[in-house]
């Protein structure tokens, strides 16, 4: 089984690592060939682009292989990191050069449609103009058309190059390292008064691996100690794609219990990375696994609260925590709510522990709180948030109601793909619940 497990586990990677070549491979294509139209660049700095664009994807991806095989070596770390800016910059570059392609050809047929009804009017109607007799008279037709249209494609091609290197080269030295704590006041119902002011500090998307370790750690510590929390929760994706990591997470949450109890749910990145690994360290670090699963807490006093100890159904407020909506296809659970509700004493308060937020609607008529994460809240937004048209539900980033119920979705705190964040700074939130 374990064999046939990690048979299965190298074809998925293998399919995702062939299915990112050739997404970056059209993506890389396109951008080129539009700078090079654009831009007018000569054969040499055309050949030379070529060169950095190719570059950048092999050593992506050779990167990430080799360190599978040779973890923890700073100069594949570093290669990986310059790739992965130089194919972020062009990620943004292609979304920004698409509507300036598509006006192009809007603009093209525009003028052909004119050049063609103007040579119909001045061309008796059995003579057929050549391709050149036809591009001649659309210059004599609009001798400032061609000029303009060129200087305005050139200059929004070249507005689009510098945007995506711009943000990039942002995102990865500064963007991701600008750590905020985000307040969240949240009244919650059947709350009894001795826990108002019960505070929650909640992390997200850890993603611990390549290109978040040692240092974001330390600076995570630091914030959740900064919230002090009763009661610290961790909603999923620790690991980001490589189970040796799981030792590292494992040191990391032993020093999160020192500040508070830790509880602690899966991730789709935690099945990715392997599930047994990831559990099996944060238990042994002391955190309170939850999967379709409760603790109860009960304290009449303020400050920090009891060791969760699962099975202890004393009223007074209720945590659960479920298995991530893809669980089931990695030979997990998958999530079960009721099953956790059966722990749960009715007459408490309740806060779910969910890492994707989809599941919101269905669980709001049971939990008045609602803690997940999953989107990074978009991760990379310039202006606007791609994942509110990408993600099959509104759920991005912040505070959300439903009726009686509330969801908080956190932008997590580290990175998945690209090393950089823009627009979505990484966050630990200090979920403060109030009667």
């Amino acid at each position: 089984m374990l064999f046939q497990n990690m048979v299965f586990a190298w074809i998925r990677y293998a399919v995702f690592l062939t299915v990112l070549t050739l997404t970056l491979w059209i993506t890389n294509r396109f951008v080129h060939r539009r700078a090079v139209a654009s831009l007018a660049l000569t054969a040499r700095w055309a050949k030379g682009l070529g060169l950095l664009l190719g570059v950048s994807i092999v050593s992506l991806i050779a990167a990430r292989v080799i360190d599978r095989f040779i973890p923890d070596v700073a100069l594949l770390r570093a290669v990986a990191q310059v790739g992965m800016i130089v194919q972020l910059a062009v990620m943004i570059a292609a979304v920004l050069m698409i509507p300036v392609a598509l006006l192009d050809k809007v603009w093209g047929w525009r003028q052909a449609r004119a050049v063609k009804s103007s040579a119909a009017a001045a061309v008796p109607a059995d003579t057929v103009a050549s391709s050149a007799d036809s591009a001649a008279r659309s210059d004599e037709l609009s001798p400032q058309l061609v000029p303009r249209r060129g200087l305005l494609s050139r200059g929004a091609s070249g507005a689009a190059l510098a945007i995506g290197g711009g943000s990039a080269l942002y995102g990865s030295l500064f963007g991701r390292h600008d750590y905020q704590i985000e307040e969240v006041p949240v009244r919650l119902p059947r709350l009894p008064r001795e826990l108002d002011g019960f505070t929650i500090a909640q992390l997200s998307d850890i993603h611990l691996g390549t290109f978040v370790g040692e240092e974001q750690m330390r600076a995570g510590l630091a914030l959740t100690a900064d919230t002090r929390p009763d009661i610290i929760v961790l909603t999923g994706d620790l690991i980001d794609h490589d189970a040796r990591y799981a030792d590292l997470l494992g040191r990391w949450v032993r020093r999160l219990g020192a500040i508070a109890p830790v509880a602690v749910i899966p991730g789709n990145h935690d099945y990715y990375s392997g599930i047994e690994a990831t559990l099996a360290a944060v238990r042994q670090a002391g955190a309170a696994v939850l999967v379709n699963d409760a603790i109860h807490l009960r304290d009449g006093k303020m400050g920090r609260a009891p060791r969760p100890r699962p099975g202890d159904k004393t009223p007074g407020l209720t945590l659960l925590g479920v298995d991530d909506v893809w669980g089931d296809s990695y030979g997990g659970l998958g999530p079960d709510l009721a099953r956790a509700l059966g722990r749960s004493d009715p007459d408490a308060a309740r806060v779910l522990l969910c890492h994707n937020p989809s599941t919101f609607e269905e669980h709001a008529p049971h939990v008045g709180l609602q803690l997940s994460g999953h989107t990074h809240g978009g991760q990379v937004n310039l202006g606007l948030r791609p994942a509110q048209l990408l993600l099959p539900h509104r759920f991005v980033e912040g505070h959300y109601r439903e009726g009686e119920s509330q969801l908080y979705v956190n932008r997590g705190f580290g990175t998945a793909g690209p090393p950089a964040r823009v627009g979505a700074p990484p966050e630990v939130t200090k979920v403060v619940l109030t009667v």
